[in-house]
């Protein structure tokens, strides 16, 4: 599920579930928070995340979509929530290194790193609000502007890599990151991040929750996924 190595205060997490292409189901949500949790007394200057696979995230899983309920998808989504805001928000720094499909909540996830690197291939799609949710749409507009950000969550489109860096969603198109050394000390470090950063947490979660806790939310995503397919049996 989750692919720890750690060297030197740089702690590479690597996403393992390629069967499922590394969707974030509620266990690798919950690994991902513990192992974060514990890097903080672990003198980490840097976390790296990646994925096995052919995609680095596919977003939320939803395999069990038709055994689950609107209350069991918005506990899911307050977790996700809860890890975007931990990373957003982390002393260290943050690199994502994208691959393949990275959609949904997999893009929220490369969106909140510091540097975000996007292999040649890679695509990003945010498709939450087709189906009614406001899920790190905030933080995608400190990224790209607030116009590009509505756009590209309102429209439902798609970006390449290249795309990605123009509008700043990606800081380079690259097969893996140069991670200059760092030249002040941990303190100062986080001192640095606290001041960038505003605190909107609390906002940031109850937009979530606002959107999620609409009636429907599980017939929403059926109705998304049958949209989805009606487009691709439409192509064929």
């Amino acid at each position: 599920m989750l692919i720890r190595e750690l060297a030197h205060g740089l702690l590479t997490i690597r996403l393992d579930r390629p069967e499922r292409g590394n969707a974030l189901d509620q266990a690798l949500v919950e690994a991902l928070l513990a192992t974060l949790a514990e890097a903080a007394s672990a003198g980490i200057h840097t976390v790296v995340l990646r994925a096995n696979g052919p995609n680095f995230c596919t977003g939320l899983d939803l395999s069990d979509l038709d055994s689950v309920s609107d209350g069991d998808l918005l506990q899911r989504l307050v977790r996700i929530e809860t890890l975007l805001a931990t990373l957003w928000h982390a002393p260290w720094r943050t690199v994502a290194v994208a691959h393949g499909r990275c959609w949904g909540a997999g893009a929220d996830l490369f969106a909140t790193c510091e540097q975000r690197v996007a292999q040649p291939g890679t695509t990003f799609r945010f498709p939450g609000a087709q189906f009614g949710l406001v899920l790190g749409t905030r933080r995608l507009a400190e990224r790209v502007g607030a116009d590009a950000a509505r756009r590209i969550v309102l429209e439902g489109g798609e970006w390449d890599a290249a795309a990605a860096v123009d509008a700043g969603l990606a800081s380079m198109v690259a097969d893996t990151p140069t991670l200059p050394p760092l030249r002040v000390d941990d303190a100062t470090a986080r001192a640095i991040r606290g001041a960038t950063r505003a605190d909107l947490r609390d906002a940031d979660l109850a937009a979530l929750v606002r959107s999620a806790a609409e009636p429907g939310l599980k017939r929403r995503i059926e109705e998304y996924r049958a949209r989805l397919q009606a487009g691709r049996s439409a192509r064929t």
